[in-house]
């Protein structure tokens, strides 16, 4: 039996990167949002053994280092299932987008797996193998809007925000996440380091990353304010109520990362620039790109935004994100 299931886009609604840990990776605190873009996934378990990565996209690897493999092998020991696992990724998402897909594809590829098997892992057990695979695969586990502290794994859902229409511009840049981080923590110690008027070695470059991170606190703060007012149903203008994700606007939370990517990839910047003015309320580098996202006041804004912005050349899509409900009730499905 083929099962075949949705595996869904994310966004980030803010992205705060702190201080450098100790097993390399960085402290993190993000709002993670599911949107209904997505790539489908196609699981099959037949008699023999061994695991089989199909995608026509030639940047996907078929190989142990594809996401949906590395699953697939823990989860099948985890199951003490036999056969030979076939996993088809139909790619609509792009690769190294910012937007989960890898991560995504990775979880839907677990699950779809699971009810081809006709077996099922614990939750816990679930979480765990997806902990192990990748930082950011525990948030599709969840759907919805998601808090996300650690190195990104450690996610709490949040009372669910209404959907929002959105676009999302995919440029046709692959922008590297170990990379990004990398030139992050050049900036970083160049900073300390010539406002302190430190010598630039490695001594004092380690030196900066054991200090409390004041910057996360400030986002912190940020995201409370926004999550208070939000969910305070405070009245909009005009006897409206506004969508809690306008609230952005007024927070002024923002993605670390397009600190360090737009400089090396102006398109990116120029991209963020297009959609505020095609009338986004609210745009943002989705992780560390190269996807960027807008999000809009109504489903009929979006779409134009959409047609204006294909116009003037740029790849962009209108969708809208996903309440954990809606994430559930699409994801779970074997036929279309």
């Amino acid at each position: 039996m083929t099962v075949s299931v949705r595996s869904f886009a994310k966004i980030n609604l803010g992205l705060q990167i702190g201080a450098r840990r100790e097993d390399g990776f960085h402290d993190l605190l993000t709002v993670y949002q599911t949107i209904a873009m997505h790539d489908v996934i196609r699981v099959s378990v037949a008699r023999g053994s061994g695991i089989e990565i199909r995608c026509s996209d030639a940047r996907v690897p078929k190989d142990e280092s594809n996401t949906c493999y590395r699953i697939a092998e823990k989860a099948m020991q985890a199951l003490r299932a036999k056969g030979r696992v076939t996993i088809e990724i139909e790619k609509r998402l792009p690769v190294q987008g910012g937007l989960g897909g890898a991560s995504s594809n990775a979880v839907a590829a677990l699950l779809g797996l699971e009810r081809a098997l006709k077996k099922s892992l614990g939750a816990r057990e679930r979480l765990r193998i997806a902990e192990e695979v990748g930082s950011d695969l525990p948030l599709f586990l969840v759907g919805g809007t998601v808090l996300g502290v650690g190195r990104g794994e450690q996610v709490y859902p949040l009372e669910d925000l209404p959907a929002i229409p959105c676009v999302i511009v995919t440029p046709n840049i692959g922008v590297s996440t170990p990379k990004a981080f990398a030139q992050w923590d050049r900036l970083c110690g160049a900073g300390t380091l010539a406002r302190e008027g430190l010598r630039a070695d490695s001594r004092a470059v380690k030196l900066t990353h054991s200090t409390p991170s004041d910057r996360m606190v400030e986002l912190g703060r940020g995201l409370s304010a926004w999550l208070s007012e939000s969910y305070s149903g405070a009245p909009f203008r005009r006897g409206r109520r506004e969508n809690p994700l306008l609230e952005l606007v007024r927070a002024g939370i923002k993605n670390d990362f397009e600190q360090v990517v737009f400089p090396e990839y102006p398109e990116l910047s120029e991209g963020k620039s297009a959609l505020g003015s095609a009338g986004a309320k609210y745009a943002s580098l989705s992780g560390s790109g190269s996807a960027l996202y807008g999000l809009f006041a109504s489903k009929e804004a979006a779409r134009a935004a959409a047609a204006r912005l294909r116009k003037q050349g740029w790849s962009a899509q209108a969708t809208v994100t996903l309440t954990r409900k809606q994430y559930w009730a699409k994801f779970l499905v074997s036929s279309f």
